[in-house]
């Protein structure tokens, strides 16, 4: 405490001087400013701008418009002209980006300069726009990586010393600054501010933290300084295992645009097939001049290539993607976007799912003779040695009732039972309601419960123990008998609290026409109750980890693919086996956040409609560019056979549909 006092007086200057850092950028609006610093982009405004020079100087100075055009193909077709040819060489195939910078060559070397250099710079254009939206899409999945904090104040011996984060270890206390970044995952040991934790859990407001709350590496501190208790090594934050799943994210691809990519290599070969056919064959069988049949060749490879059609899936995935990582939801992969949009099923985990995962007092009951605050107060001294849930339930409630907790001596774990132990001379035990079947044969008579002034409930005749007891578990809570020198004295009943937002979650599912679940380890009766309180149709109890994964496994079978919603070590292989596992990234274990396809950052289960809707949306939109972008190319290609579509509008139909599915894709970032 000395050494704490120490840092805050010569730290008190410091603090009083900092700014506030600025919370994370989450503006919805494209940012043009963005887009022009992209190189890509500049690349081929660059290419446009020459294009025009070129082609205003074209009537004055013949050969200084040409030099402007070649100029002009090398600054737009450059990345393009290197990708296509590395495909080439070492892949051993063809990309649409080889057909693209073959066709402009074309169109040059019949004296179509402008036109070769107008579909090099739509060409650049439509990859422009594609790279930032991979870009954005990164951008607010791991925004975060820029708010990774380097150093900490560590407080060793009453001095800070500044320390990289990679050496914390827990148990360290740090000092973090107003307007400063947390440097690592911990409990507020001292002080009290507001932490946005926007870049987290997408939260849009502060929320208050004092002595007791955790915080999280990466989210930013406002207006007080707070010292800060590390309790996860750099490698086990939160904040780390985001950085492994954005870096998992970047990596993979949905299937449908694996499937694109092998599609556009057989494509490709066809294309220049279809393209040397009319080269060489229409002048011998249709009659055609050997310019007629180049131009006809230059205007189907531009026409026919499938760039439209290869732009139609990842902009829109990875927009929507970015568009809930805004909403606190990180998804690994596009792949598990695209699967997430074919989800008939939603199966929940109870408890620190629907439920908030720890167990409150609900009832306590007492004999008749027997003192309520008593009983609480030495029941609480014995369990305030366990870190048992329940046993930290009613030590909570003690603290609520500003119960003084005495001492208790001789505290022991009964295996199997509960836990027993002395306090001002009487022994008191507490544990499992199985006590009650042998004491019921011993004490049957009356059936009578009254309540005294101050609120407990007191047994008059020891039969009704077992009735009282009953319909407590019928309620869904978890009872707990409570023992002084062997004589039952009273009952205790714990119930773990719905999450405010599990009725409103499965309510919008079901509008959705989406079933839920209920896959639960806990007994049939309590999981009913909750399953009523919620408004789950079907509820699976009393399962094993393995009887989980069958129930995914029957529930995939029966209604089709699956998402399992879960947070404990229990839950991994049933979220592995679904067909995407989505875990909680607040509450969730390690093994949950590192077997699960997507993180629910904020714990905030009514969001997951969102992302489902969302994800049909982002289904919606491919189809509708793969609709548009194949229509066009027909079109196109049935035109330049039948109507002799001039090489301009190929290139304007071509690539402007090119630029419409992506900016289509693009509306899913907001």
């Amino acid at each position: 405490m000395q050494a704490i006092h120490q840092a805050l007086h010569r730290q008190k200057q410091e603090e009083q001087r900092s700014s506030q850092t600025p919370a994370p950028n989450r503006g919805k609006k494209p940012d043009f400013r963005a887009m022009v610093q992209n190189k890509e982009m500049q690349s081929a405004l660059g290419s446009g701008l020459l294009m025009l020079i070129a082609w205003g100087t074209a009537p004055y100075f013949g050969t200084l418009s040409i030099m402007l055009y070649i100029v002009a193909y090398a600054v737009g077709g450059w990345t393009k002209a290197k990708e296509g040819i590395e495909t080439l060489v070492k892949e051993r195939d063809l990309d649409v980006n080889l057909l693209m910078i073959a066709a402009s060559l074309g169109a040059a070397a019949i004296g179509y300069w402008n036109e070769g250099a107008m579909l090099i710079f739509i060409f650049a254009l439509s990859g422009a726009l594609e790279s930032y939206a991979t870009e954005r899409s990164h951008k607010d999945i791991s925004s975060l990586l820029a708010l990774k904090p380097e150093t900490a104040l560590r407080i060793e011996d009453g001095q800070m010393n500044l320390v990289a984060i990679d050496d914390l270890q827990p148990g360290d206390l740090l000092l973090v600054k107003p307007g400063e970044l947390i440097p690592a995952d911990g409990v507020v040991y001292r002080g009290s501010s507001f932490i946005n934790q926007s870049s987290i859990t997408g939260e849009s407001l502060p929320v208050d933290k004092v002595a007791g709350d955790e915080v999280y590496a990466g989210t930013v501190n406002g207006d007080g300084a707070l010292y800060v208790e590390v309790t996860k090594s750099a490698e086990g934050s939160l904040f780390g295992k985001i950085i492994k799943m954005v870096e998992e994210a970047q990596a993979e691809v949905p299937d449908s645009q694996r499937f694109m990519e092998r599609f556009e290599g057989i494509y490709a070969r066809i294309v220049v097939g279809v393209t040397l056919l009319v080269i060489a064959g229409t002048p011998l069988l249709l009659g055609w001049t050997w310019n007629e049949a180049f131009y006809k060749a230059m205007v189907f490879l531009v026409v026919a290539s499938p760039c439209a059609l290869v732009s139609s899936i990842m902009p829109v995935m990875l927009s929507a993607m970015s568009s809930s990582a805004r909403r606190g939801i990180l998804f690994k992969g596009g792949a598990h976007m695209e699967n997430m949009a074919r989800t008939q099923v939603v199966a929940f985990d109870k408890t620190g799912t629907l439920t908030m995962g720890t167990p409150q007092v609900t009832d306590i009951i007492t004999a008749e003779n027997v003192d309520r605050a008593q009983l609480l107060a030495a029941v609480a001294a014995i369990e305030n040695l366990s870190m048992h849930p329940l046993a930290r339930a009613i030590v909570d409630q003690a603290n609520k009732e500003n119960i003084t907790l005495q001492e208790a001596e001789h505290v022991q774990a009964l295996t199997g039972w509960g836990i027993e132990g002395t306090v001002n001379d009487v022994i008191w035990s507490i544990g499992k309601t199985d006590v009650l079947g042998s004491m019921q044969s011993e004490e049957m008579i009356g059936r009578n419960v009254d309540t005294d002034e101050h609120g407990a409930n007191h047994m008059k005749v020891s039969s009704e123990w077992v009735d009282v007891c009953s319909r407590l578990e019928g309620e869904g809570k978890t009872v707990s008998a409570v023992m002084a020198d062997g004589e039952l004295v009273g009952l205790i009943a714990m119930r773990d609290t719905v999450r405010p937002q599990a009725a409103a979650a499965v309510k919008k599912l079901e509008a959705m026409g989406v079933k839920v679940a209920m896959l639960t380890g806990d007994r049939a009766r309590s999981a009913s109750v909750i399953a009523r309180e919620t408004g789950v149709s079907m509820v699976y109890a009393d399962l094993l980890p393995e009887d989980k994964v069958k129930q995914v496994q029957a529930l995939r079978k029966q209604y089709g693919p699956v998402l399992m919603v879960g947070d404990g070590v229990n839950d991994a292989p049933a979220l592995a086996a679904a067909t995407v596992g989505m875990g909680m990234g607040l509450s969730g274990s390690g093994t949950a956040l590192e077997v699960a396809d997507a993180v629910l950052m904020n714990d905030n289960i009514e969001e997951i409609a969102w992302v489902i809707g969302q994800a049909r949306r982002a289904q919606r939109t491919v189809k509708q560019n793969m609709f548009f972008a194949i229509t066009v190319i027909l079109a196109l290609i049935v035109g330049n056979f039948l109507q002799d579509v001039a090489l301009p509008l190929g290139v304007v139909g071509h690539e402007g549909s090119t630029i419409l599915v992506i900016l289509n894709g693009l509306r899913l970032l907001r």
